[in-house]
């Protein structure tokens, strides 16, 4: 590696995803290796917290390990060593953080802590190399939806949030209500597509006094009365086109939120991030809002919308830039904010 090249051994394990890449300076993966646990959590319908933090002891050195032999380098290449530090569930979390303090130490390596959800806007900065701030970010993840203006590398804007349910953790819901499983996003999205999206109409919440803000939990509330309704009834109902109909309207909520934000902050660049970010129906409805107006629309591949160490590698090398560097004393914070500093 040159000299001025700035490498950074990137750590995720904020829920139930084991994950570490190699990333040089910021935009270029090196490798970005993903130990999931989908298969061991569908068996419960959803993430057990004690069992994920079980088998990201058990898989975190082996994918630390995979890592940095596809990127072809060993820790003397390292330049600093960056790490999911929250939210997340703490358990999680504390491996993670334990992992990276360990090399650091050991390697005499600069540590550096990461927002999971900055690092899910980073995730941008990996295949839109002409993308920088300011711009818009509707980050839509299983735990948060947020209606971010990226200022500056490392410096955020909250112009909206939801007020209950995160979009993904309503899409979850709504799977299980209908008999579809975990994990709800992808499998409401493929039964949507055997749907009629005009089936039924749900409720689309907005929010007295704070245009920007979401609430999630009427229209999974809708759903779930739908369906309790039909049954007492004996009448059947279609999943598929539950799938579709309450995608829709989840879809169309976000969709206007951003364009509603993007208009009146006079924003030309708007990006998406997070797991429900891979959403085929999201993307092509802000795809073609956005060509409507005029407004650059960015998006990372599916790969990079779900939890991924890659994303944290280019969000640790903007806060290295920035001169950040954190303590034996880095912790996991389960509950940290957007811009709170650590």
């Amino acid at each position: 590696m040159a000299d001025k090249d700035i490498v950074i051994l990137a750590i995720e394990s904020s829920c139930d995803e084991t994950a570490a890449a190699v990333v040089k300076n910021g935009r270029e993966v090196l490798s970005n290796v993903i130990s999931s646990q989908i298969a061991l959590h569908t068996l419960y319908g959803g993430v057990v917290p004690e069992i994920a933090s079980r088998k990201h002891i058990e898989k975190i050195n082996q994918v630390i390990e995979e890592a940095l032999s596809q990127a072809g380098v060993g820790l003397d290449d390292i330049t600093a060593v960056g790490v999911t530090c929250g939210p997340g569930l703490v358990g999680a979390l504390l491996v993670g953080v334990a992992e990276a303090k360990a090399i650091s130490y050991a390697r005499k390596l600069p540590l550096v802590g990461v927002h999971h959800i900055e690092g899910h806007i980073s995730a941008n900065y990996i295949e839109n190399k002409d993308l920088e701030p300011p711009f818009l970010c509707l980050v839509v993840s299983g735990g948060h939806t947020h209606l971010v203006r990226v200022l500056d590398y490392g410096k955020y804007e909250i112009l909206g949030r939801t007020r209950d349910d995160a979009a993904g953790e309503a899409f979850d819901k709504v799977a299980r209500a209908i008999g579809l499983g975990y994990p709800g996003g992808p499998k409401i999205e493929a039964a949507a597509g055997n749907g009629n999206p005009d089936a039924i109409s749900f409720p689309q919440a907005k929010v007295r006094d704070h245009p920007y803000d979401f609430s999630f939990s009427g229209v999974k509330s809708a759903v779930l009365n739908y369906i309790n309704g039909c049954r007492m009834k004996n009448q059947d109902f279609v999943p598929e086109d539950i799938a579709a109909s309450f995608q829709k309207a989840v879809v169309e909520v976000l969709t206007a939120h951003a364009m509603l934000a993007a208009q009146e902050s006079g924003t030309r660049k708007l990006a998406i991030a997070g797991g429900v970010a891979s959403n085929g129906a999201l993307r092509g409805a802000m795809q073609a809002a956005c060509k409507k107006r005029g407004i650059e629309f960015y998006h990372p591949s599916p790969i990079l919308c779900t939890d991924n160490a890659a994303m944290i590698g280019t969000a640790a090398y903007y806060e290295y830039l920035a001169g950040t560097r954190h303590g034996w004393d880095l912790n996991a914070i389960p509950n940290l904010r957007l811009g709170e500093r650590l």
